[in-house]
């Protein structure tokens, strides 16, 4: 529920370009589930270099 309530405010308040969740992983995602946060900062770019 808190995530929901962070994104409108982000959405309000930031321009967002990208918003994720994950299923796994916690406040430290980058040690406890890498892979899957790997794979989204790479779709991120990728996402950035096909408007290139």
């Amino acid at each position: 529920m808190a995530a929901v309530h962070d994104r409108h405010k982000a959405e309000r308040t930031e321009n967002l370009v990208r918003w994720t969740e994950f299923d796994r992983g916690g406040h430290f995602a980058a040690l406890e589930e890498p892979d899957p946060l790997v794979g989204d900062v790479r779709a991120f770019f990728r996402q950035l270099r096909g408007k290139g």
